[in-house]
């Protein structure tokens, strides 16, 4: 049975993973470029942040190297796509396995302890406010920034062409955009985010560790697909605020829905933590076949 422990706890999660997801909506759908990067970017952000809070930097400003570290990894897997004839997914791939070193080298060793330091929701709770309410506070109040800057950055005449790159790219480069640098600009912002997640799920969790970007991308995909089935439809048949606020509300339902069937015990059976790749690709491929179940009932 679900607690009201576990269901404040996957919000809190949906809610700092969704950040992650908006970097996997620009690229999954606005860009249509499959990035497989972001698995490793996470963990970059994570890292690079935590190093700078363990030297002294301030938690707020420790995700500014974050984000600078995730925009360069995202270029190089943009770069190497777009100048060096490199298919997309095998880009990511070789960006992605690369930084798993990279991560290594940066935190000096497989994984990074943040126990002492201050955190981004340090100063609510040295206001009164209990953790337990302290983190989905500033998580969410990410989120909805994080949100309004990419509704803001795609009404933008930038972010129109780079949404014109992803849906015809032959007709925005005869109007005299270069979609090389659209790709790797959009590639490169999307990590970003993912890598400045990364930096708060770190804080969250009170570590930085090697493989916790592992699954990073078909966690984004489900938050994507159940955000888009339950609150809103793709970027081409809806606005781009509607869609943003969709795939965040859709990290918090996948959240959730873990949450719910990780409670589910009937007999002698249960699910164990071990069994959550199993439910996301399940909770994946019913939010896909649902819209058609949908209209087969109508019809």
């Amino acid at each position: 049975m679900i607690t009201w422990y576990a269901v404040s706890g996957a919000i809190e999660q949906g809610l700092v993973y969704g950040m992650m997801s908006l970097g996997v909506f620009m690229t999954f759908r606005l860009l249509d470029f499959p990035d497989l990067t972001v698995d490793g970017s996470l963990p970059l952000g994570a890292a690079v942040g935590s190093v700078c809070l363990a030297q002294g930097m301030p938690p707020f400003l420790a995700l500014i190297p974050a984000a600078f570290a995730g925009f360069l990894a995202g270029s190089v897997t943009g770069i190497l796509n777009t100048k060096f004839n490199i298919l997309h997914l095998l880009a990511s791939i070789l960006t992605m396995t690369a930084l798993y070193s990279v991560n290594i080298r940066i935190m000096g060793g497989p994984n990074l302890p943040l126990l002492g330091l201050p955190f981004v929701f340090s100063p609510l709770i040295e206001m009164g406010i209990t953790p337990f309410l302290a983190s989905p506070i500033v998580f969410g109040g990410f989120a909805m920034v994080a949100g309004a800057l990419l509704f803001w950055f795609m009404q933008t005449e930038t972010g129109q062409a780079l949404i014109a790159t992803g849906d015809n790219p032959k007709m925005i480069k005869s109007m005299g955009v270069n979609t090389h640098s659209m790709i790797i600009l959009g590639v490169g912002l999307s990590n970003a985010m993912v890598a400045v997640s990364g930096a708060l799920i770190a804080q969250n969790q009170g570590a930085a560790d090697v493989n916790m970007g592992v699954g990073t991308i078909v966690a984004g995909l489900a938050s994507i697909v159940v955000g888009e089935t339950l609150f809103g439809s793709r970027a081409g048949g809806s606005s781009v605020g509607r869609c943003v606020v969709a795939v965040v509300l859709g990290s918090v339902v996948y959240r959730l829905a873990i949450a719910f069937a990780l409670g589910i015990k009937v007999g002698e059976f249960s699910f164990q933590p071990s069994d959550l790749n199993l439910i996301t690709s399940i909770l994946v491929v019913f939010a896909l076949i649902l819209p058609q179940l949908q209209k087969r009932l109508r019809k």
